[in-house]
């Protein structure tokens, strides 16, 4: 009893530090995922503090690390060798397909790709990339979000941007043409002389007063106006109890 006994501690010694290791590797590698998936505002915070404490090696590692050098500086992944391999020069949305039951697509795109934890199965452009971050600075990516020929923003619906990204998509390209780093189309409206000239005598100048003892009416123009007659004749049959004699 007492062999027996002692034989289940040794067996449960050996047991709990295998397990303990596993849930601690599961835990780091949760953390991890979680990280490639949050918003750009947050992942500084966990590359800089906890993930590079930990000292976790590997792909995701380094994918944090990169991460953390285009934080300050967005626009510096669309010009590095990454992005290039990964998307030529070709805009990042191209190619995207969402998935979607049937073969009709959605009318409108997802709201969000990331609620909390979960992610879903196909994320949009923006947020299965987390070295893509959108700023008003980062030029580049932005234009690749407008039509070169009329200046207006892709519809989401083209691109496959979910739309909690296409609100910042529209914002930053705001603040860009605020900030004249993207140049604003306007339309090109012929003004013709004939609709907007002031020679009219209407719009013109008021000429003098004339002498009342002259037959010609003030202004010119209003002389050679002739009203119909039969519109006259049926305004004055609909008002002869009220005309004069």
């Amino acid at each position: 009893m007492a062999a027996s006994a002692h034989s289940i501690v040794r067996a449960t010694c050996r047991i709990f530090p295998v397990v303990f290791q596993r849930a601690h590797l599961a835990q780091k590698i949760h953390r991890v995922f979680r990280v490639q998936f949050t918003a750009p505002a947050a992942r500084h915070i966990f590359c800089s503090a906890n993930l590079t404490s930990d000292g976790i090696g590997g792909p995701e590692h380094e994918s944090i690390e990169a991460l953390s050098r285009y934080r300050d500086r967005p626009w510096e992944y669309l010009k590095s060798e990454e992005y290039i391999e990964r998307y030529g020069l070709k805009p990042v949305w191209t190619g995207y397909r969402r998935n979607h039951k049937g073969g009709i697509p959605p009318q409108k795109t997802r709201k969000t790709c990331i609620r909390g934890d979960k992610i879903c199965g196909n994320p949009c452009p923006i947020c299965r990339d987390p070295n893509i971050i959108i700023h008003h600075q980062n030029v580049d990516l932005l234009q690749q979000f407008l039509n070169p020929y009329t200046g207006l923003v892709y519809d989401p619906t083209r691109t496959g941007v979910c739309m909690k990204q296409q609100k910042l998509l529209n914002t930053a390209i705001e603040t860009a043409r605020a900030h004249g780093l993207i140049p604003s189309q306007l339309p090109f409206v012929d003004y013709s002389g004939e609709d907007y000239s002031n020679s009219h005598g209407a719009v013109g100048r008021t000429p003098p007063p004339p002498n009342y003892t002259t037959a010609e009416p003030w202004y010119s123009w209003y002389g050679n106006i002739e009203p119909n007659e039969q519109e006259l004749a049926r305004v004055k049959k609909t008002y002869k109890a009220y005309l004069k004699s």
